[in-house]
């Protein structure tokens, strides 16, 4: 599914839009404020879901292969955070929704 209509079913800030934003395609998402938990996991394309706001989910999401992050609980990610998601080119987007909410709405959304 496109990230954009991903980010829409969260009602999403969109922070970086990376660099082809109508072609970015998410095939899963993934759920984790522990970062090791996301290396284990062998998905292929998958959004990550965090509500952890730091540089670390933006590394995470590069080396996986994540189509985006999307930071949870109306947290603000650090202009830091918003620097490296573009130097590496990930997409980052924010949502007011909790975790809970937004995990449960980004699965309708992906038909499951």
């Amino acid at each position: 599914m496109h990230l954009t209509s991903l980010f829409a079913a969260v009602h999403a800030q969109i922070l970086w839009p990376g660099p082809a934003p109508e072609a970015a395609e998410a095939l899963h998402v993934v759920v984790a404020d522990l970062m090791s938990d996301v290396l284990t996991r062998d998905l292929e394309r998958p959004l990550l879901l965090t509500s952890l706001a730091t540089e670390q989910a933006v590394r995470t999401a590069h080396v996986v292969g994540a189509a985006g992050v999307l930071v949870a609980n109306g947290k603000t990610p650090p202009e830091e955070m918003v620097a490296l998601a573009r130097k590496l080119d990930v997409p980052l987007a924010r949502t007011a929704l909790a975790t809970f909410d937004a995990a449960v709405a980004l699965g309708r959304a992906l038909g499951r």
